[in-house]
């Protein structure tokens, strides 16, 4: 969790925060956006939050940072949200390869390995050609389950 759901769940905003907290407005919304990091600011910082919201120092400090975001794309810098609303057919050929994979790298041997890549690479490729997915999301998937 962030803390910006924090302050959703508790149905409080960042200007409420900052008045109640006495922490600046701008570190806040900083924090929020992933400008700041929790980590990086100073414990008297923390406390301060943590009193206003009600909880713990350490409920502060083990809260999520926010999603990086990059700044001419304005896509998020992870990028598993390409891996969202696949069709049923490929989160199937998916889970084979990544079971592949596995056993692939722990040393075993995996007599099937060719068989899910060949699957995998057939149904990216279908699913690319029937507009089910992005070019973008075929790459991704190509590059992190094939290894391509």
């Amino acid at each position: 969790m962030t803390l910006q759901l924090l302050l959703d769940q508790k149905n409080i905003t960042k200007y409420h925060l900052s008045k109640i907290s006495g922490v600046p407005k701008t570190t806040i919304i900083d924090i929020c956006a992933g400008k700041s990091s929790i980590d990086r600011c100073s414990a008297k910082t923390v406390f301060q939050i943590a009193k206003a919201l009600g909880c713990s120092m350490e409920d502060i400090m083990m809260l999520e940072e926010p999603k990086r975001y990059d700044s001419e794309t304005g896509l998020p810098e992870d990028e598993a949200y390409l891996e969202c609303a696949l069709p049923k057919y490929l989160q199937i050929s998916l889970e084979n390869m990544k079971a592949s994979w596995e056993k692939e790298d722990r040393g075993e041997k995996d007599y099937h390995w060719d068989l899910y890549w060949g699957e995998l690479n057939a149904d990216i490729n279908s699913a690319e050609v029937e507009r089910t997915i992005s070019s973008e999301q075929a790459w991704y998937l190509r590059k992190k389950y094939l290894r391509m």
